[in-house]
């Protein structure tokens, strides 16, 4: 795994250049009083979407037969995406909440609690993001592997609208449940959050490895 991470960092150093031009680009939007919030997603978002880039760059004129013709297994590439894809987005994540409280100082126009609050939500959607991604990549490549992701969000959406209109049907009320959960602690609302983000990553690692195992280069 050792050597998969210092292939994907050696990526990383060529794209330095993109890299720099994200980061000009969150202090910009920062500089125009864009939503904190936003700035720390658009960074953090990046450093997920670029592990998919990677998978990319693998599959590359088949390049994934001779990466499997060294001493690596097809469970040590998955699990390598995946601390990869969460360690550089979450990197990113550090940056951006460095970056965002630097601003909210100068000018006063953020709070520090909220602002890394808004962090820690964000990198917890990067892990479900990560979940999500990895798997479709794997299995369906670049394009294919896109389209069917944005399949897959539209049947989530679409199973939230039949959800709240079921819970209509039957008169329940969905905004006393919000109420409920409101009621508990942040501390508790984050800990459930991080808690399900990594039942669902594990899921998606074995589901990765899953379709890895069965392919053939």
């Amino acid at each position: 795994m050792k050597g998969l991470l210092i292939k994907d960092l050696n990526l990383l150093k060529g794209q330095k250049l993109f890299f720099i031009v994200i980061i000009v680009i969150a202090v910009a939007l920062l500089a125009g009083q864009s939503e904190p919030g936003f700035v720390i997603g658009y960074m953090t978002f990046v450093g997920g979407i670029f592990t998919l880039s990677t998978i990319s760059y693998d599959e590359f004129d088949n390049g994934n037969a001779f990466l499997f013709s060294l001493p690596i297994t097809r469970k040590g590439y998955v699990g390598e995406k995946y601390i990869f894809g969460i360690a550089l987005g979450g990197a990113l994540c550090l940056l951006a909440l460095a970056i965002t409280l630097v601003f909210g100082c100068v000018n006063g126009s953020f709070s520090a609690k909220e602002t890394g609050l808004t962090g820690v939500m964000i990198f917890a959607t990067l892990l479900f993001m990560i979940s999500m991604m990895i798997p479709f990549q794997l299995k369906f490549g670049g394009e294919k592997g896109r389209i069917a992701m944005l399949i897959a969000v539209g049947v989530v959406i679409l199973v939230g609208y039949l959800a709240e209109k079921i819970a209509g049907v039957f008169h329940v009320d969905m905004a006393a449940v919000f109420d409920e959960f409101s009621d508990l602690s942040m501390g508790v609302f984050i800990a459930a959050v991080y808690l399900l983000a990594l039942v669902v990553c594990l899921i998606s690692m074995k589901i990765s490895v899953s379709i890895m195992e069965k392919k053939e280069f």
